[in-house]
Formats: structure tokens, sequence, C-alpha cells
């Protein structure tokens, strides 16, 4: 987005900032905060460091007595004969469907709702052996915090106390995506959701070695 004003900042900081934020908001008075849970997407592409920022991000939490979980998109994948119904290479598919959000509806952000059970389920498929992990379900004591990372995060209307976009200019994208297939779907999701519009944070990460972000309102 034109005019965005990025500062210069390392990773840790990033992540010290960040979980300094939720662990304010966890402590703030009000009738929905007392006992309950906040959720956090790290939104971003394959060629972003998503998962990276989501355990530095998780480090930072529980240094400050806050219990985590990390969920990454990548265990909650269609089985291969739903994702590759059109093809092994279809951007369409990849952007609508390979990704099981019922699942993660059901299995990670519901149960997180005021008044829900707190159990979380940390992978559900493994899209290497296509089938199901069958991993045990985890539960989240209240006042945690959930960080779920992956792409397509912000066009779900999952209810993130705090979203972070990881954003590459389409040149750096092109360049550092291993799978160039998958671009055009990248190029719509900018189009129908403009994340960096979208999150509360925007990071930019051309140089991954040297990020960028916009600051946290408030």
């Amino acid at each position: 987005m034109s005019g965005t004003r990025y500062e210069a900042i390392t990773w840790e900081r990033l992540a010290g900032a960040l979980a300094g934020h939720l662990d304010a908001s966890a402590a703030a008075p009000g009738p929905d905060r007392d006992g309950t849970w906040l959720r956090v997407g790290l939104d971003g592409p394959p060629a972003a460091p998503g998962a990276a920022l989501a355990g530095l991000l998780a480090e930072e939490l529980r240094a400050r007595g806050r219990p985590v979980h990390v969920v990454g998109t990548s265990g909650f994948l269609r089985p291969a004969s739903l994702r590759y119904e059109h093809g092994r290479r279809d951007p369409d598919a990849y952007y609508e469907g390979w990704t099981d959000t019922g699942a993660l509806w059901r299995e990670v952000i519901g149960p997180l709702d005021p008044g829900g059970t707190g159990r979380v389920l940390p992978d559900l498929w493994d899209p290497v052996r296509d089938r199901a992990t069958r991993s045990p379900y985890l539960t989240l004591p209240p006042g945690g915090v959930l960080v779920l990372h992956g792409p397509f995060l912000l066009g779900h209307w999952f209810p993130f106390d705090l979203s972070v976009h990881l954003r590459l200019s389409p040149g750096a994208l092109a360049r550092r995506t291993e799978e160039p297939w998958t671009l055009p779907a990248f190029a719509r999701y900018e189009t129908e959701v403009d994340p960096t519009a979208t999150a509360d944070v925007v990071v930019r990460t051309d140089d991954p070695r040297h990020p960028a972000w916009t600051g946290l309102a408030g």
C-alpha cells in the first residue's frame, strides 16, 4: 500500500513488542477478558518466515507467564484427493480449497470462544503421508494465547485479537517462492482481501535479514 510507513526492526524486538501488546491486552479490565483466551494470526506466504516468528512470539509470551499453543495451517490441509481434484498446480484450488478452514474453525478457533473448552487440536492431516495425524487435543489454560500461522488467513473472518501480515513485494515473492505456479493465488489474495490494509500490523520481509514494520496502533 502506497503511503505506508515502515520502521526497521529485528525479529527479536518485533516478537517482544507483539508479546508485550498481547500481555497488556489480556490483563486489561473488561467483561470479556477475565479467564478467556487471545487468538493471534500470523498471515503470510510460505516464502515469509511466519513459523519462525511464531516461535519467537511464543517464547516471549511464555517468558511473560502466558501459556501458548502454536498451530500451523500446514497441519490442516485437505486430503490429496480434494487438493488435487483440478490438478496438482491449480492456483485457484490452492487459494480456495487446500486448507480445511472448517476444521480450523471447529478444532482451533471455536474452542477458544468465550465459554469454550480451550481444547485445541494441534494438527489434523499429514500431507506427506496423506492421512490423519491422530494427534491428541491440547488444553490451553484460560489467559493463554493461540498463535496461528499460514497463508490466506485474513480472508475467512477468523476473530483474531491481533493480526500480523508478513508482506513481500511481488518481485521478492516471485524470487523466493519455491512453487511459482502458486503466485496467481497470492495476486488474487492481494486483490480480494488486501491484507496490508486488513491486518493490524504489517511486516515488510523482502529481505528477511532486515524486516521493517508499521508499528502497533494505540
